[in-house]
């Protein structure tokens, strides 16, 4: 069983992005699928530090520092691109003008329940930040994570155990092992990497889990 490296993770979540989305790239491991997305496709990222028209990140030595996005990363911005106020910015997530926000978490309920901003470790960041925007206000909500702990756990969860960000946001994770769709029917496996089966799966999770 070969797991997707990070990658292939972000390439992957790149495809079932649709021609003309806008789309808010979260900090970490998602902002990786800007560097994937396909160049015959017209796709609107959105950075909550006040960016539209973000491109894949800068070559070595072409940085800008000037133009990052919200972690901090250097980024590049595509002809038309524009930059604004912050609070223009969240009044964009809130409002509901983002088709797709892709966010990384701690834990993902088989209900689409997000947990992704606090663990209760004492070196945590203890703020929530632009996550609970995005995850109430953007149309669709992709997570991108490892589907077990260091130490084995599944953060697929029948429930959250860490403090929540959103109930019943998620509709997609991705994962280093398989792609889920996850709601109010619970999780269904959309695909597995190879070598993987239904059950075997069901064995790393703990759960009931359906074939889409």
């Amino acid at each position: 069983m070969k797991r997707m490296d990070r990658d292939a993770m972000a390439r992957r979540v790149a495809q079932d992005i649709p021609e003309g989305a806008y789309v808010n790239l979260g900090i970490g491991l998602p902002t990786r699928v800007a560097d994937f997305l396909p160049p015959d496709k017209e796709i609107f990222l959105q950075s909550e530090n006040g960016l539209l028209g973000m491109g894949p990140a800068p070559a070595p030595g072409d940085e800008d520092p000037e133009l990052i996005n919200a972690g901090k990363q250097p980024v590049t911005l595509l002809p038309g691109g524009c930059f604004f106020h912050h609070a223009d910015s969240f009044a964009m997530m809130r409002g509901g003008h983002l088709d797709i926000c892709v966010l990384g978490a701690f834990q993902v309920s088989v209900r689409g329940d997000l947990a992704n901003w606090h663990t209760g470790a004492a070196d945590a960041i203890p703020a929530v930040g632009g996550a609970m925007d995005l995850a109430i206000g953007a149309k669709q909500v992709f997570v991108m994570m490892d589907l077990l702990t260091k130490a084995g756990g599944s953060k697929l969860v029948e429930q959250c155990d860490y403090p929540l960000t959103g109930l019943g946001c998620v509709s997609r994770v991705y994962t280093d092992l398989a792609i889920f769709e996850v709601g109010a029917g619970g999780a269904r496996v959309i695909e597995t990497v190879d070598g993987l089966g239904l059950e075997a799966l069901r064995e790393l999770t703990g759960l009931p889990l359906k074939q889409a």
